[in-house]
């Protein structure tokens, strides 16, 4: 869990889940949507991978990226479950 906090942290790693979602990009895709250098993406395509909220294959000679959904709905879950639910005589008193 604490590799996937880590991953969510960074909003540049956050924007490249959001791209991900939509559609799978190649490493060079994925790059020219940030004004950041290739080698700074990478590190955090790597991140994302440890945390296994991204997968790659390759094609030929490119990695195609794609978002791993299913690790990020369950960390949204773990998250949601250490918020203690509201009681009934909370919710009446907002």
């Amino acid at each position: 869990m604490s590799s996937v906090l880590k991953a969510l942290s960074d909003p540049t790693r956050r924007e490249i889940l959001f791209a991900l979602r939509e559609k799978d990009l190649t490493a060079g895709e994925i790059a020219s949507r940030f004004e950041q250098t290739g080698a700074t993406i990478s590190h955090h395509l790597a991140v994302l991978r440890e945390a296994d909220l991204v997968r790659s294959r390759k094609n030929g000679t490119q990695l195609i990226y794609s978002a791993s959904v299913s690790v990020l709905e369950d960390a949204i879950t773990s998250l949601l479950a250490l918020i203690p639910a509201k009681s009934d005589e909370t919710e009446s008193n907002v």
